[in-house]
């Protein structure tokens, strides 16, 4: 192609943008999907928002390690920079072949984001992002390097600038800026600069050693000691402020050997296995933390069932409902709020909405208990994935200073769901069985993403940054480390067959010959790039759990229909139970002890609550005989008898509350009883004592004096207490907040494409002299009686027309029309901009102009 074909170089980033085809403007949207929140009007305001400095921020903030140094050595390169010059920057004068490999798709991605733009001769970056990154007394560059010659002799006397010249051996000249050229070419000669420190004092290159990686300022006296006097001279260090001095970027460069970072990162490193498991190993120990999942929620919500802690008046629980709870779970305090959260998340708790307001289960949580236990299981997961609530947040303080509380407000952290799923997705990329080293996941999500909020952070306080417990991203990737290992996606710290399912991965990669440990000290490295694990829709997502759960239903017990009765009054559960068993076990035994086997002891109070829930004494032995695989043993037999024959021996009503008797004798001993004291009991009867209090502190006064007493109804007939399931109204899960506008589907971004384009030609397209506005973006302004006679001569003609538009909303936008035709105060045309037939009121076009006769 010949000089003259070539097209010519953009001058602005909205030419740049403008000679995009709509794949790569597609890519840019997606990137940086706040750039169409809401859809910009043509290319010079898409341009502009992607200059500013909210969206630029959150662009650099979104990149990896290698391609965020790129960025920061365009900021301390010449604008424009050349390729060659970038290269030498970021690969040194050896020329590291791995930097030269990885460079190009960097500054691809740069310039996808809209961060560079510009031909290999002339590369720019955006103006906001060399203000974030360009090194500045008060920001630091990240590279370390300072500011160049020209900057740091800007307000230098001519007079010392010729010193400095003089002194450096160079010729001296009539003016500072040629002076300043004189100097610069010294510094950037990579002969003349090793000649010119070859003469330096040896204590003189100490000094600059210190500063050569940053950072680039130093304090001196108002004497200078003579290593430093003798840089001082020579310009190698250069005065910014009253006993402040700077080493020059140009000097800088020449000791690093023209590098702009001290370590370029231009490969990931690698994730590290911690050791290596059986496949099938892994799997049945995910499956029995998922079983046991499925058991704690289970019983957390059968703790809550009649209705659960008092929601606190900021909302969430209070520190004293999760301590009980994390009793009742027998865990700790941390793993009592996974468990709440989680159970949140998933819609099966929630607040009842009454006056008194308490949490309490949902309707869907009944449907959740009829579940096969595989679904149940991808139903939690589910949920998890794309929570952003925190559980690991709680017992800290907020902004205000304020304790975040379980199922409070103030846990949602937008970048939960990217760092959990990133982290299984780096799981999902090694062998089959293999753990990985926690701190290699941290050192690789490191490099894929800086910290929030360093943009402008010199990379040796990123990350110092990473490894303190107030860093959010490094906190949430172990706490998905954790919860996956609860939940059973992980097992051993390896990920599962039915976790990878779950996250829609491939196939893990073969597992390597030395990779046939499985002791917890090996540490083997894996060496090749994890799999990418792509980012699932609600409908793949659906398709991946049902995947999951048919995985995981091998490898979950099967449950029994049968318990062990030993002598000791204890009940031995070998595995999970059916249903039906395991409720009426919970209510005729309380649970001893949990593990493989679940322990149930049986209590005088255990077989009178069963028949307080209106078992007989018959029912229970029936019970008993058909569910154990060994013999009654004699003493629950005794058990079960002795109580029922006390049952309902006493009655209870209201009176304020009565007790009758028919043996008197039994009224005696309780009236003799010290501990009925409180009661406030007096004998209406011989077989009838009437009570201060109601009839349930009544019951549960004679009850701890070890009598079983009943309560009756007013006729007489004994009332049978059931357990009252308390549900909320129906109640839907808790919305993720999400992290930014969200990444627009196909359909929005082409219509947003259409759309931008639209505007843009608009804009764009060439008018006739005298007719278009004079500010550039303006609308133009006509008067309605001179639109009415443009757009009819245009209907005439055939001629497009440029006119200005406000809907009804009263948005304003610019289009190209063709007239068809103008009647009742209504105009068709063919719109070029929206590639269709439309009508517009006329009353509603701000004004028109002619195209010119080239407009195309």
């Amino acid at each position: 192609m010949s000089t003259e074909d070539r097209p010519a170089a953009p001058r602005s980033l909205a030419e740049a943008l403008r000679g995009r085809d709509d794949v790569s403007l597609g890519a840019l949207l997606r990137s940086r999907p706040d750039l169409i929140t809401p859809v910009p009007t043509d290319l010079t305001q898409l341009a502009t928002r992607a200059g500013t400095r909210a969206s630029v921020v959150r662009a650099l903030e979104r990149l990896d390690r290698f391609t965020l140094q790129t960025a920061e050595a365009l900021a301390v390169a010449a604008d424009p920079a050349t390729y060659d010059a970038l290269l030498g920057l970021m690969a040194g004068d050896d020329a590291d072949p791995a930097v030269v490999q990885a460079l190009p798709h960097a500054l691809g991605v740069l310039r996808e984001q809209a961060l560079v733009w510009g031909g290999d001769d002339r590369l720019r970056l955006v103006r906001t992002a060399r203000e974030l990154l360009a090194p500045s007394p008060q920001h630091p560059s990240p590279t370390g390097l300072g500011p160049t010659v020209q900057e740091a002799t800007a307000g230098m006397s001519p007079g010392r600038i010729q010193e400095i010249v003089t002194a450096a051996g160079l010729p001296s000249t009539h003016d500072s800026v040629s002076a300043v050229t004189s100097l610069t070419g010294l510094f950037t000669n990579r002969r003349r600069m090793a000649a010119l420190l070859a003469e330096a004092p040896a204590d003189s290159l100490d000094v600059l050693e210190r500063l050569v990686w940053g950072p680039p300022y130093g304090q001196v006296t108002a004497d200078p000691a003579p290593r430093l006097r003798w840089l001082l001279d020579r310009g190698l260090l250069l005065p910014t402020a009253p006993g402040t001095v700077v080493l020059p970027r140009e000097v800088a460069l020449h000791l690093r050997r023209g590098l702009a970072h001290q370590t370029p990162e231009p490969v990931p490193p690698a994730v590290e296995a911690a050791a290596v498991h059986h496949p099938q190993v892994v799997d049945s120990t995910a499956a029995g933390q998922a079983y046991t999942a499925l058991a704690t929620v289970e019983e957390l919500l059968k703790d809550w069932d009649e209705g659960g802690p008092a929601v606190l008046r900021a909302g969430g629980l209070s520190v004293r409902d999760l301590k009980r709870t994390a009793v009742a779970l027998d865990v700790p305090e941390p793993v009592a709020a996974f468990w709440v959260e989680l159970a949140y998340a998933a819609g099966l708790i929630a607040p009842d909405g009454e006056a008194d307001e308490r949490y309490a289960a949902t309707p869907a949580y009944d449907e959740w208990l009829e579940l096969p236990a595989p679904e149940r299981w991808s139903r939690l997961v589910t949920a998890w994935l794309p929570a952003t609530r925190t559980p690991g947040l709680v017992g800290g303080r907020d902004a205000k200073d304020r304790t975040l509380s379980a199922l409070g407000p103030g846990l949602d952290r937008s970048a939960a769901p990217e760092v959990r799923h990133r982290v299984l997705a780096l799981l999902a990329g090694l062998p089959e069985g293999t753990a990985p080293a926690a701190e290699s996941v941290l050192a690789r999500l490191r490099w894929e993403r800086p910290l929030r909020g360093a943009v402008g952070v010199p990379p040796r306080e990123r990350s110092r940054a990473w490894g303190r417990e107030d860093d959010p991203r490094s906190r949430l990737a172990e706490w998905a480390l954790s919860e996956a290992e609860m939940l059973g996606v992980t097992g051993r710290g390896a990920l599962s067959a039915h976790g990878r399912a779950l996250l829609g991965a491939p196939a893990a990669p073969a597992k390597s010959l030395e990779a046939e440990s499985s002791g917890p000290g090996d540490k083997l490295p894996v060496h090749h790039r994890p799999t990418q694990v792509p980012t699932l829709s609600p409908a793949e997502q659906d398709v991946a759990s049902a995947a999951a759960a048919r995985l995981l239903t091998p490898l979950l017990p099967e449950p029994l229909d049968h318990v062990l009765l030993q002598a000791d009054l204890t009940a031995v559960a070998p595995g999970p139970l059916r249903r039906p068993l395991a409720d009426m076990l919970g209510v005729l035994a309380d649970v001893e002890s949990k593990g493989g086997a679940t322990v149930y002891r049986f209590t005088p109070g255990s077989v009178r609550r069963a028949l307080d829930a209106g078992q007989s004494a018959s029912d229970l032995h029936a019970f008993l005989a058909a569910h154990s695989r060994t013999p009654v043993p004699q003493p629950l037999t005794y058990l079960i008898d002795d109580v029922a024959r006390r049952h309902g021996h006493l009655r209870v009503g209201a009176a304020s509350a009565y007790v009758r008797c028919d043996d008197d004798a039994v009224l005696n001993e309780i009236i003799a009883d010290k501990r009925a004291a409180g009661l406030g009991l007096r004998r209406l009867a011989p077989t009838v004592l009437a009570a201060q209090t109601d009839p349930a502190g009544l019951l549960e006064g004679l009850r701890a004096m070890g009598f079983a007493p009943a309560a009756e109804s007013a006729e007489g007939d004994v009332l049978i207490t059931r357990a009252h399931a308390h549900r909320t109204p129906p109640r839907t899960a808790p919305e993720p907040v999400p992290e930014g506008p969200p990444v627009p589907d196909d359909t929005l971004l082409a219509a947003a494409l259409r759309a931008i384009r639209a505007g843009d030609l608009a804009s764009t397209t060439p008018r006739k002299p005298g007719t278009a506005p004079e500010v550039s973006g303006e609308l133009p302004r006509t008067g309605s009686a001179e639109t009415l006679a443009t757009v009819q001569a245009a209907v005439l003609t055939g001629e497009a027309l440029w006119i200005g538009y406000v809907n009804a909303e009263g948005a304003a936008s610019q289009r190209v029309i063709a007239p068809i035709r103008v009647e009742g105060g209504f105009v068709t045309a063919y719109d070029h901009t929206a590639d269709e037939v439309r009508t517009y009121p006329l009353h509603r076009i701000t004004g028109v102009a002619e195209l010119a006769d080239d407009a195309g």
